[in-house]
């Protein structure tokens, strides 16, 4: 098992928001992302591959107007149907809230966290999702709870597999480079312990109130994004 970061979540009230913060904070216009009918919600995207994080982009997301999950009774993912997560970003704006692994086996990572000893984790059901490119289409299996939780505050990232065609294969550069991501959480033995049974590198833990931090190189220079415990 060898998982590796596929991309950053950062939620936003709605997409103009999101991409205005983007532009106001990290220095570029995001390129066009898709609508996600089977969760109601609609993105852009940024490749932010480096050396560090090869094949990585960020994600801005936000609830599509009018939308709703196509399965009935659906909670939509990484909890932009929380409450209190919906009015945090309505109040103080954008935010990163969540990351996602992507696996060679998404059904062996699923049993690798039931199967962790401590925590016993229910990562959720593996679905199926597709939309077209202009580089071909994408296609690729991931996992959401039917409560849509995001779990550990969103420092246990939400596991994907993708088929022939990865997002960045056709994304343009658009200046920025993870340089590191870093997770904290009050516990993290068994945060790291269940990152080490999918296989997960790359990613600093350290005890502490929850937070996620990643490190950008920017037009604007270093900038650091945090979720605060959202």
């Amino acid at each position: 098992m060898h998982a590796q970061l596929d991309h950053l979540v950062i939620a936003a009230a709605s997409l103009a928001q999101g991409v205005s913060w983007c532009e106001k904070t990290l220095g570029v216009t995001p390129a066009p992302g898709g609508s996600h009918p089977l969760m109601g919600t609609h993105n852009r995207l940024l490749n932010i591959s480096g050396d560090a994080f090869p094949a990585a982009y960020a994600e801005i997301i936000a609830i599509e107007p009018g939308k709703e999950p196509s399965r009935p009774k659906t909670r939509r993912w990484f909890d932009l149907d929380d409450a209190v997560l919906q009015a945090d970003l309505a109040r103080q704006g954008p935010r990163l809230i969540h990351f996602v692994a992507r696996v060679p086996d998404a059904h062996a990572a699923i049993r690798a966290l039931a199967r962790e000893e401590h925590s016993h984790i229910d990562r959720g059901r593996l679905l199926e999702a597709s939309r077209d490119t202009p580089a071909g289409r994408l296609e690729w299996q991931i996992t959401v709870r039917d409560d849509g939780q995001r779990l550990f505050y969103g420092t246990l990232p939400t596991l994907i597999q993708w088929g022939a065609v990865h997002p960045t294969d056709s994304m343009p550069a658009s200046g920025l480079v993870l340089r590191s991501l870093r997770a904290v959480h009050p516990r993290a033995p068994a945060l790291s312990a269940a990152l080490s049974a999918i296989g997960m590198t790359g990613l600093e833990i350290e005890a502490g109130p929850p937070n996620l931090i990643a490190v950008l190189d920017t037009p604007r220079g270093s900038v650091t994004l945090e979720s605060q415990g959202l």
